[in-house]
């Protein structure tokens, strides 16, 4: 209690004292009110509803029915009915089977080959004293502001003699500037004694990088690759330009082709429906939204098990940079 005496300045309390000594948070910060959590309850409620709702819609309509895809007058929302001939008959041979195979090995296969190159170049350019490391990381780094266009590129692929090849879809954009620039910087922010004793050990650059650099740097490897993976996965416009055979076409092109734009699948729709390979009507709406669900698992699939690594792998190397 404070007492007061005329012509005096009040004295504070303890408590009042302990009150004002106490850090003020910001008000951000602070616990949120129920009003608060309720209101954030809703708002994320409504991003699942509109993330998850398209998604709902599509693989429901793969796995109706004719009569079902009939009766609600397109795109499916409550199921009548469940049935995996839209599958079947994708998978059974023909143009999209075809399709998932080259864009599986395209993916592991370039993904394999840029995350390697990225590495090996990133550790290069971290390590001070490298010969020529700065001129080649300006090189890098122009990328960034000038793109060589793509007839110059497209001329570059004819002069190598790699059209209507697989290396056409990897070798052109086997190494992305900004994975390279994340991975140096996560390298050079690794302890140098570590890499130092290695070398007196008679460790060899190679070894350093295996056996020291790689064991520590699993978290940002692993979000490089995921990066690289979701890009040759999802890529469309490298086939659309340099693979004139039908046959070579990977997944991504042939959902542009044959649902974006709605032309037939050749072998599979003739018309509204077509007969699947247990004899019964599968209807080609069914078929399409079966390309666009076979496009998606895969990096849905893949992408829970990186997503831990994502704070470590890119927010901490890029910060450090």
């Amino acid at each position: 209690m404070t007492t007061t005496t005329p012509g005096t300045t009040p004295r504070p309390t303890v408590r009042s004292a302990r009150a004002s000594a106490k850090p003020t948070r910001p008000v951000w910060e602070e616990p949120p009110s129920a009003l608060g959590s309720a209101a954030k309850a809703v708002l994320v409620a409504v991003i699942l509803l509109v993330v998850l709702f398209p998604l709902w819609v599509v693989v429901l309509t793969s796995l109706s029915t004719q009569q079902a895809i009939t009766a609600a007058g397109g795109l499916v929302v409550v199921p009548d009915g469940i049935t995996f001939a839209a599958y079947q008959e994708l998978l059974t041979g023909g143009v999209v089977t075809r399709a998932v195979l080259v864009s599986v090995g395209i993916t592991v296969v370039g993904t394999a080959f840029s995350t390697g190159i990225s590495l090996l170049a990133a550790y290069g350019l971290s390590r001070p004293g490298t010969f020529a490391h700065r001129p080649l990381l300006f090189l890098v780094l122009l990328t960034f502001l000038f793109g060589p266009g793509l007839i110059p590129t497209y001329l570059l692929v004819q002069s190598l003699g790699m059209l209507d090849s697989y290396s056409a879809l990897i070798l052109p954009g086997a190494v992305s500037a900004f994975n390279l620039v994340v991975l140096r910087s996560f390298f050079m922010n690794l302890p140098g004694e570590l890499i130092d004793s290695a070398r007196i050990d008679g460790a060899s650059e190679f070894g350093v990088l295996t056996r020291i650099v790689l064991p520590l740097s699993k978290g940002v490897t692993a979000v490089v690759s995921l990066f690289y993976a979701v890009g040759y996965w999802n890529a469309f416009f490298n086939a659309f330009l340099y693979l004139n055979s039908t046959e070579k076409w990977p997944l991504q092109l042939v959902l542009r082709t044959f649902v974006l734009q709605g032309q037939p699948i050749p072998g599979v729709t003739q018309g509204a429906e077509t007969v699947g390979a247990g004899g019964g009507l599968v209807a080609t709406l069914a078929i399409k939204m079966a390309v666009v669900v076979l496009a998606l698992v895969p990096v849905a699939v893949v992408y829970p098990f990186v997503q831990k690594h994502f704070t470590k792998g890119v927010i901490v190397g890029a910060v450090k940079g």
